[in-house]
């Protein structure tokens, strides 16, 4: 596979035709190569990705499975995505070919990222083995990979080992009061424990909301920044598209808070903060009060908490929460529900005594 020198710039470039995956010949040109070895190492791995060769590094198997995720995915997962790839895995495989990559070299990448100083949460090696695994299944389907290191040789962490936490009432009052200081905090922190809204949907939330008059604010957008830029997206899935009722005195707050701000207009973001000052107040003010720290995500778990503790039924709190659906709800929250089973018993055992107390006395 012949590749050239440029006299003039002191440069090698690649010059040779290639047919596509649809059959169609095309002629392919790249320069600015320092070496004649750079210049054919770019030839052979361009014609591996153009015939879909199991020859090709993993490099080029993740431009490839990149370029097919961008239609597929939001923006957001598809940075989140592209930053644990980058991080995490490309640094380890990039230069291999795909079809070298054995079990065995999958694990000991695991095993360095397990000991590793960092100390990673077990939920997050799960995350990271996992989208190793998606691109190996990726080159099954579509380049012949023969099969999935990294599901043979076994996965590592757990899906979630983060455990749930929650604030009851009494500790989330201590919060915010720890928090109040900044009327962005408290009121953007109260929406979230009282309605259990995602932190992306509370900074996504406009004034023109709010229904006041009915009590209610609708959920219908979401909240993300990437590369210094905000984004309001699509809510994460179609039913997180919802309208949840509010008790009076959070529409009071959040009319009295709006009513203060500068030169507001009802369709700006209501909170014009970010998901990193959230957490830095939320560490603020579990420092101050004293509290357990738990995650911003752990007041949507609290807020369901608390709904189960009132008594109200999974559907309700599946809809309030925006889930796909109540298996979601019943999976999160079923070790939250009260064992019914000795309650079912001692009513039973009520029920029959009843009986035995009322039964007709015999008279002979």
């Amino acid at each position: 596979m012949p590749v050239y020198k440029d006299e003039k710039r002191g440069t090698w470039y690649a010059s040779f035709y290639y047919t596509d995956w649809m059959g169609n010949k095309k002629k392919k040109k790249k320069e600015g190569f320092k070496t004649q070895k750079e210049a054919k190492a770019f030839e052979r791995e361009f014609l591996n990705k153009a015939h879909a060769s199991c020859d090709m590094t993993f490099g080029s198997l993740v431009e490839l499975y990149m370029e097919d995720c961008q239609s597929r995915l939001k923006p957001t997962t598809l940075e989140n995505k592209k930053y644990v790839i980058d991080l995490k895995i490309l640094p380890y495989f990039k230069d291999m070919p795909i079809n070298t990559i054995t079990p065995t070299t999958v694990r000991k990448w695991q095993n360095e990222l397990i000991s590793s100083e960092k100390n990673y949460s077990q939920t997050y090696l799960k995350t990271v083995n996992n989208q190793l695994s998606a691109i190996f299944n990726f080159a099954m389907k579509y380049y012949k990979l023969p099969s999935n290191p990294a599901r043979i040789c076994g996965s590592m962490g757990k899906k979630n080992a983060d455990s749930m936490q929650f604030w009851t009432v009494e500790e989330f009052k201590k919060f915010i009061a720890a928090v109040e200081d900044k009327p962005t905090s408290k009121v953007a922190f109260e929406l979230l424990f009282w309605t259990g809204i995602r932190s992306g949907e509370l900074l996504a939330l406009t004034l023109n909301d709010f229904d006041f008059e009915a009590q209610t604010v609708s959920i219908n957008k979401n909240y993300a920044r990437m590369k210094d830029e905000d984004l309001i997206l699509e809510p994460k899935t179609p039913k997180s598209k919802r309208v949840i009722t509010l008790p009076p005195f959070l529409c009071n707050l959040v009319q009295d808070y709006a009513s203060k701000l500068y030169d507001y207009e009802p369709d700006e973001r209501l909170f014009q903060v970010t998901k990193y000052y959230l957490h830095h107040e939320m560490d603020r003010g579990c420092k101050k009060s004293g509290v357990k720290k738990i995650r911003i995500h752990d007041l949507r778990h609290s807020h369901a908490s608390l709904l189960i503790e009132m008594g109200f039924s999974p559907l309700l709190i599946s809809e309030r929460l925006g889930h796909e659906n109540i298996e979601t709800t019943l999976q999160t929250y079923s070790h939250l529900y009260p064992n019914k089973h000795s309650e079912v018993a001692e009513r039973l055992e009520k029920l029959n005594e009843k009986n035995l107390n009322s039964k007709p006395q015999n008279n002979t």
